[in-house]
């Protein structure tokens, strides 16, 4: 039998070891054959890698793919454009001189840590524009601030439980509305129309392509996520039928979409989709992931559920976004039902409280390899940490966090709290699986920019945060690739590259696994069921 590609003249990194061979062949987009015998078949393409690095497809498990996709049309309030309050209002006064009065101007990236301390107001956006709806929207999507017009528009004596909009001195908004108080927004801008979508994940999956990803978790589909729209699994199926979604997708449903189903009174399908949909649903392509739930906010928000008060702030301890009885009858819920659960949860309080939850649903409805999930598990102390171990949690931590955040994060926790940020090690001792994640638009998502991170916990002002944490190139590899497909129960098609696996794989510069050549990894190509769809250049991949 003809192999439809063999692909030679590479090192190519397999299994969970990371073991080199030279040569990888591929039938019916699985690999067939590894090594000296993959390249004695014949095959009806022979692809010479010229020496390059070949690795498994990077898995981004915790990402928002169409939130990114259609935030490149926004404008760009990013630490790469704005690097004061001032600048922030100067941008949004040029993009009003560029569309018509009345008319929205929507920023995103914006981070009051990378601006001097302050959040921009709504009366400095309404010096820049004061006849345009404007919401600059925080870099972390936990936060936005609005303008006046706005602001009217907008019925402040019916803010969600689990936000807040924020006052200054003299009692009056500022225009900063923080975590469930962007609901408020809703009436103005829910739901966005499924062709934008559309697009969006198109924009994303494009971008992610050239990056090397080839699968990724969105964290988030749905009613319950700020910006979204409740039939977001259409603009899905659609990108994918039109050729527009370009990776493997897994879908994390928003809790907000799940409701009570009705069935036979000894069934324990109680809770999820209709017809009894729920994670797994799908195909290699296209599958129903996890149900996402959010217990708090964010650390550079100060707004996640702490122990103890933020440093600097007595009086605040943050707060949960879900109040704890609902959250708990929710995973119970969940977890009966049989979805796998992706809780948010960052601030200490949450994640104890999430553990909490998570150990009631199992003691009382025991199943094995639930997988279920803590995302960002932010700052957490050594006893819950062993209890994430202990109850086969899988924590989703980014490293990226730590580069682009991570000032931010320290100055929240202080000094005394900093070895609980953002950790990898510790979890991996432990025992615990633990997969490579960005959460982009937050933060960049390029998992060679991710690995690099975690190897070197370096903050953007060269502070190294939580330096026992670091974990080797070979463990952030391992984490962007099995690690994230075993969030996903993907492992078996995913993650490594094995014979009867999806040959998604990517080809690299330099040997991802080398910490002495981070700096120098690029990716020259990506691989997808065996079909090259990225090349960094025609030169590097020829038939």
């Amino acid at each position: 039998m003809r192999m439809d590609a063999v692909f030679t003249g590479a090192r190519v990194l397999t299994g969970a070891g990371f073991r080199p061979v030279n040569a990888l062949a591929v039938h019916g987009g699985r690999i067939v054959a590894l090594g000296d015998e993959a390249a004695a078949l014949p095959a009806r393409r022979v692809v010479p890698l010229d020496g390059a690095t070949v690795v498994p497809g990077f898995h981004d498990a915790h990402n928002h793919m169409a939130w990114y996709g259609m935030g490149l049309e926004e404008l760009d309030l990013s630490e790469r454009s704005c690097r004061t309050v001032d600048e922030v209002y100067d941008a949004v006064a040029r993009q009003a001189l560029q569309v018509p009065e009345g008319s929205w101007i929507v920023g995103n990236g914006y981070d009051q840590t990378k601006l001097g301390g302050a959040h921009p107001t709504r009366y400095g956006l309404d010096r820049a524009a004061p006849a345009h709806h404007v919401r600059i929207k925080h870099t972390t999507g936990h936060m936005c601030v609005v303008n006046s017009l706005v602001l009217r528009q907008l019925d402040l004596a019916a803010v969600p439980v689990g936000g807040d909009v924020v006052t200054g001195e003299d009692g009056e908004p500022t225009g900063l509305l923080r975590e469930q108080a962007q609901r408020l927004l809703d009436p103005l801008r829910y739901p966005v129309a499924l062709a934008d979508v559309v697009r969006g994940i198109g924009r994303a999956s494009a971008q992610y392509l050239t990056e090397g990803i080839t699968s990724a978790q969105e964290a988030g589909i749905g009613r319950g996520l700020v910006g979204s729209t409740p039939i977001e699994l259409a603009a899905y199926q659609r990108a994918r039928e039109s050729g527009e979604l370009g990776v493997r997708a897994h879908l994390m449903v928003a809790a907000d979409s799940l409701h009570a189903l009705e069935h036979a009174a000894e069934d324990d399908v109680e809770f999820g989709l209709d017809l009894g949909l729920r994670t797994g649903f799908g195909d290699d392509r296209l599958r129903l992931g996890a149900m996402k739930l959010f217990s708090d906010g964010s650390l550079v928000g100060r707004t996640c559920a702490m122990h103890e008060p933020f440093a600097g702030e007595p009086g605040n301890r943050g707060y949960f976004q879900t109040p704890e009885d609902t959250l708990a009858a929710t995973i119970r819920r969940a977890h009966r039902s049989g979805w796998q659960i992706a809780t948010h949860a960052i601030g200490d309080r949450a994640v104890t409280v999430v553990i909490d939850a998570y150990a009631a649903a199992l003691a009382e409805f025991p199943r094995a390899d639930h997988r279920h999930r803590i995302e960002h598990c932010g700052v957490i102390g050594d006893a819950d940490l062993r209890r994430v171990a202990e109850l086969g949690l899988i924590p989703v931590p980014q490293g990226r966090f730590v580069n682009e955040i991570g000032d931010g994060m320290r100055s929240a926790l202080g000094p005394d709290r900093e070895p609980w940020c953002y950790r990898v090690r510790s979890f991996l001792d432990a025992g615990c699986v633990v997969p490579g994640s960005s959460d982009r638009p937050v933060v960049n998502g390029a998992p060679l920019t991710g690995i690099a991170d975690m190897v070197r916990r370096r903050t953007a002002s060269a502070h190294l945060l939580g330096p026992e944490e670091r974990v080797t190139a070979a463990q952030a590899l391992r984490a962007y690739t099995y690690g994230s497909a075993f969030s996903a129960f993907a492992e078996a098609d995913l993650g490594t590259l094995a014979e009867g696996k999806l040959a998604d794989f990517v080809a690299l510069s330099a040997d991802p696994t080398d910490e002495d050549s981070l700096d120098d990894v690029r990716v020259l190509a990506t691989v997808l069921g065996g079909e090259v769809v990225h090349e960094h250049a025609r030169r590097v991949i020829h038939d």
